[in-house]
C-alpha cells in the first residue's frame, strides 16, 4: 500500500487498484492556515473512494463532487451531517446524476461499496470515523473521533469525552487494522496525546498515522521518546511535511 500526506486530516490511500481519499479540503478554506497538498493524478478509469467524516470546513469540501467530471468510476461515501439537497446540487451546478455516487452514512452502521467493506463509529465531535476493509487490507480514520480534553471544560464534561472515546475504540479493538489515522491536536496542549495513546495501547494497529496537528508536527518524535515500549512507539509513523509519501508493507 501506498499512502500519501496531503495535509492536515487528508490522508490517500493506494491499495490494489483503487484510490481511497479522506477528508480533503483545499487548502485555502480554514482562516489563518494555507495547506499545500496536493493530489496526484490518476488515469479517468481508475477506481476512487472519497471519505468524509463530517462537515467541518477543515475536513469536508464540496469540490470534491466536482472530480466525477475525470473520474467515472468515483463514489463518495460522505456522513449524513455532509447531506446536499437536490436543489443545492442544482443549485451550484453539479449535475442531478451526482447524487448515485454519493452514499450518506451514519454513526455505528455497516455498508458495503463495491469491494470495499465499511463500518463507522460515532464520533465524540461530530459525523463519523471510519473502519474499511478490501481484499485483505484494512483501514481506520478517525475523522473528529477523539479523546478532546480541554482545558477549563471541567470534569463531567471531560469524563464524559473520556469514557465515550474509550467505548468507540474498544468496537474496533480486535479487528485487523493495518493502517490508522488518528488525532494528536496540539492546541490540547499537555493532554494532546491522550485519544492516539489510547488508541495505541488498545488495538494492534500496524501502522498509526497522527494527524490534525494543524501543520505542528513536533510533537510525534516527542511523543515516541515517551512511550517506553519500543515496539509500540516503532508503530508510530513520523510525518514531517505535506505530501509526505509512504511506502507501508504489510505484516
Amino acid at each position: 500500500m501506498r499512502v500519501i500526506f496531503i495535509h492536515h486530516s487528508c490522508f490517500l490511500v493506494e491499495v490494489d487498484e483503487k484510490v481511497l481519499i479522506f477528508d480533503w479540503f483545499a487548502g485555502d478554506r480554514v482562516n489563518g492556515y494555507h495547506f499545500h497538498g496536493v493530489l496526484p493524478e490518476y488515469e479517468p478509469d481508475t477506481p476512487v473512494y472519497v471519505f468524509a467524516s463530517h462537515k467541518h470546513q477543515d475536513h469536508f469540501d464540496m469540490d470534491v463532487l466536482y472530480w466525477a467530471e475525470k473520474y467515472h468510476n468515483i463514489h463518495y461515501i460522505f456522513s449524513k451531517d455532509c447531506k446536499m439537497s437536490p436543489n443545492f446540487l442544482r443549485k451550484h451546478g453539479f449535475p442531478t446524476d451526482i447524487r448515485e455516487k454519493i452514499l450518506y452514512v451514519g454513526a455505528c452502521e455497516k455498508y458495503k461499496v463495491d469491494d470495499l467493506e465499511i463500518e463507522t463509529l460515532r464520533s465524540t465531535d461530530a459525523g463519523v470515523a471510519f473502519y474499511v476493509e478490501t481484499r485483505g487490507a484494512s483501514l481506520f480514520h478517525a475523522g473528529d473521533l477523539n479523546n478532546w480534553r480541554w482545558e477549563g471544560a471541567g470534569d463531567i464534561i471531560n469524563s464524559s469525552m473520556d469514557r465515550n472515546y474509550r467505548g468507540q475504540i474498544n468496537r474496533i479493538a480486535k479487528k485487523h487494522i493495518n493502517i490508522a489515522f488518528v488525532p494528536m491536536d496540539p492546541r490540547l496542549g499537555q493532554h494532546r496525546c491522550l485519544g492516539i495513546d489510547y488508541f495505541l495501547k488498545n488495538t494492534s494497529a500496524e501502522y498509526v498515522f497522527p494527524m490534525h496537528m494543524w501543520q505542528d508536527y513536533s510533537a510525534i518524535p516527542e511523543y515516541k521518546k515517551q512511550i517506553s515500549n519500543g515496539t509500540m512507539a516503532e508503530r508510530i509513523v513520523e510525518i514531517t511535511h505535506e505530501n509526505q509519501v509512504f511506502e507501508m508493507k504489510e505484516e
